[in-house]
């Protein structure tokens, strides 16, 4: 089984109903650790080293966050840029210590995602937004898994839309922590059931 590694970096996580679902649904997934960056560092001071030990225990990498202007919040950009240094993450070094094979991104956004198109309000689609990520992941020598979206958030407060989206999240990471999951040619889960309301 693999070990997964959930780095969730949300500011206002008070705020976010529909992070509190997917958080508490994956909470007590065995082999699934989650960092939440805001309540470990509220003073913004990352502490490297204690992270990439951390991070060197487990295989897959998971970023959860809101979309703050077609990107991540600050904090969880800080510890991109001091956890995964060359020396420390990059494949092709022979003193590197992590082995991550995937990473996935875990993404909350207001707009709809009809919004996220050429034709839309944002002109471009989600993952051309969160390209700079998939990168980072196939520089590091991880597989960037198709990213797990919740959208609309500003604009319903349903409990069963939220829990559905929870269920299907734990399901997934059950999966990925399985090396059960089936992606198909267009990247899209084929083994991702819809969860039951």
């Amino acid at each position: 089984m693999a070990r997964i590694l959930v780095i969730f970096a949300h500011p206002a996580f008070h705020k976010s109903l529909s992070n509190r679902y997917l958080i508490d649904a994956i909470d007590t997934i065995q082999d699934v650790t989650i960092r939440d960056l805001y309540q470990h560092y509220p003073s913004g001071f990352i502490d490297t080293l204690a992270e990439q030990a951390i991070l060197s225990q487990h295989d897959v990498l998971v970023l959860q966050h809101p979309l703050y202007w077609y990107s991540a919040p600050a904090l969880l950009k800080e510890w991109m840029d001091l956890v995964l240094t060359r020396s420390y993450v990059y494949p092709d070094q022979e003193n590197s210590t992590a082995k991550l094979t995937q990473m996935l991104q875990v993404v909350s956004c207001g707009g709809s995602l009809t919004s996220y198109q050429p034709d839309g309000y944002n002109r471009y689609t989600l993952r051309q937004f969160l390209l700079p990520f998939e990168q980072t992941a196939i520089l590091c020598g991880m597989r960037y898994l198709p990213p797990f979206v919740i959208d609309g958030v500003h604009k319903h407060g349903d409990a069963t839309r939220l829990r559905q989206f929870a269920s299907r999240y734990r399901l997934l990471l059950e999966q990925i922590r399985d090396e059960s999951l089936v992606i198909d040619e267009s990247c899209h889960y084929l083994s991702h059931p819809e969860a039951e309301a």
